[in-house]
């Protein structure tokens, strides 16, 4: 899985993607979303390694399989929030 972490003051976002997808277009109706190599390939990473960047997230922007299921599997992502976009699973999570 590809990981990128941004920081701003305490803000953290964490985008993350299964490396299946990255930079792939998935398209849902009239709308298109890019899994842009500028905005997810950080790190290539371990499940391990993706789980502790979700623990620190304020928010988290997250495509595939194997991240979603990781998401999930760390109680980030409630399993009924993940929606599919062109076959592909997509989850955001936001702490306030």
């Amino acid at each position: 899985m590809y990981l990128k972490i941004y920081k701003n003051g305490e803000h953290v976002l964490v985008a993350a993607c299964d490396k299946e997808v990255l930079g792939k277009t998935l398209k849902r109706g009239n709308t298109a979303v890019e899994i842009s190599r500028a905005f997810y390939e950080g790190e290539y990473v371990s499940e391990e390694e993706l789980q502790k960047a979700l623990e620190g997230a304020t928010t988290a922007n997250l495509f595939g399989e194997k991240t979603i299921k990781c998401a999930i599997k760390c109680r980030l992502i409630d399993p009924d929030s993940v929606i599919i976009i062109d076959n592909v699973p997509h989850a955001q999570s936001f702490r306030v």
